[in-house]
């Protein structure tokens, strides 16, 4: 047979190769393309909500304050009774005298100049007499926040194109806002209160230092709790447990009790914990248990991850020497995994920060207007003071709803970068 009819009888064969090749060419390019569009649509989602969330509530940290000068009128203040006065009167007449208008019979115009200052200058004058009656019959100086609806106007979020019968604040309330800026009374600055208050009924004076405290003891409760017990947890199942139907049925409760859905946490601690142990309801004790509960899951399974990658052979070499099963575990081994005993631990605890349905279940959902007074006072956290707000009817609530995310996703990306760093820091590679 000679070389071009050996040729021409290769070629049949070779096309077919050929053509298989260019199909998984052709399938290897549309998988890459594929997961590319994913990520970009993953992105686009994320740059969306990070973007609505930052555009909403960014506003929050910028506030506009009042300063004016408020003659303490001996006639409108009672000695024997300083609890009893109308402060917030006295500071509507200084502004009165500013913008030169006088208040009707009714009350009318005294009452539309309190919807543009915050009763806070009300209580700054309380506070300055009882700290010194001297004052009254004198006139001081004060600065205080303006109403949020005043705010929300010089923020621009309030606009006069807006029919008047649309919008909180009239067409003369706004002309009053004008003046009261041009003649250098209005300011604006950083918005210091809301890291500095708590929860109030005014939204220029709600702030997340209640819920910030709140979430950090009840993050500390569940870390005392969950970490070491959980820890301990892997390392017996994983290092000393006899193989068995028994250990083989907690392992795949464990699994499963680590997608259980978050809010059959909170029904559990609500029955095990308020009902039968007579825990305070909605306290950081309370909460810090049922998170607890809830992270315990996650921090066995990310612990025995850990042990399993540790090579047998420094176990090995451990007993060789004469080392105790209970000595090589905890000298050698347990040290080993910690990187990835850590990683797992803060996750899991990122993870408690973030959830709101277990704690609503047992009742961290009230107002809660100061800072916790202990591990069993009334308190509340970070997500939950998100949705009390978000389901405030003012507008300026919902501004705030968005600050506090921002400030809950800050704390979330600190602990999730502080795994990460603690993983890079101490991992081993073997």
């Amino acid at each position: 047979m000679t070389d071009a009819t050996l040729g021409a009888a290769a070629r049949p064969g070779q096309s077919a190769a050929e053509a298989r090749l260019k199909k998984r060419h052709r399938s290897e390019r549309l998988f890459k393309a594929q997961g590319i569009a994913a990520i970009v649509i993953a992105m686009i989602f994320l740059v969306v909500l990070v973007g609505r969330i930052v555009g909403q509530g960014y506003t929050t940290f910028q506030t506009h304050t009042i300063s004016l000068p408020v003659y303490m009128n001996p006639e409108r203040i009672d000695r024997t009774d300083l609890t009893g006065v109308n402060y917030d009167y006295i500071v509507a007449e200084a502004v009165m005298k500013k913008l030169g208008v006088q208040d009707d019979d009714y009350g009318t115009v005294s009452s539309e100049v309190m919807e543009l200052v915050s009763t806070d200058l009300g209580f700054q004058l309380l506070d300055k007499v009882k700290a010194d009656q001297s004052v009254i019959g004198k006139t001081i100086e004060i600065t205080g926040p303006l109403k949020a609806d005043a705010d929300l106007y010089f923020k621009g979020q309030m606009k006069r194109s807006t029919p008047e019968g649309d919008r909180k604040l009239t067409n003369v309330q706004l002309d009053w806002l004008d003046r009261l800026q041009s003649a250098g009374m209005v300011t604006s600055g950083f918005n210091t209160a809301f890291f500095t208050n708590s929860d109030s009924t005014e939204p220029e004076q709600a702030g997340v230092l209640g819920a910030v405290i709140g979430s950090a003891m009840m993050l500390l409760i569940t870390a005392l709790i969950a970490v070491p017990v959980g820890v301990l947890a892997a390392v017996y199942l994983e290092e000393f447990a006899p193989k068995n139907r028994w250990t083989d049925i907690i392992e795949v409760n464990i699994n499963n009790l680590a997608a259980v859905p978050s809010i059959v946490y909170g029904l559990l601690g609500l029955a095990l914990f308020i009902n039968w142990l007579n825990v305070p309801r909605g306290s950081p004790l309370v909460g810090g248990l049922v998170l607890a509960l809830m992270a315990l899951p996650t921090v066995i399974i990310a612990t025995r991850s850990a042990l399993k990658a540790v090579p047998p052979s420094i176990r090995e070499a451990a007993l060789g020497v004469g080392a105790s099963k209970t000595q090589t575990v905890f000298h050698h081994v347990l040290p080993l995994a910690m990187p990835g005993v850590m990683t797992g631990a803060i996750l899991s605890l990122a993870h408690a920060l973030g959830e709101t349905a277990p704690l609503l279940m047992i009742g961290m959902v009230s107002f809660v207007p100061g800072v916790p007074e202990g591990l069993t006072g009334a308190a509340t956290v970070l997500p939950v003071q998100v949705f009390i707000w978000e389901n405030a009817s003012e507008a300026a609530f919902h501004e705030r709803t968005a600050a506090a995310i921002i400030v809950l996703l800050v704390f979330m990306i600190l602990m999730n970068a502080a795994a990460v760093i603690l993983r890079r820091r101490f991992e081993r590679r073997w």
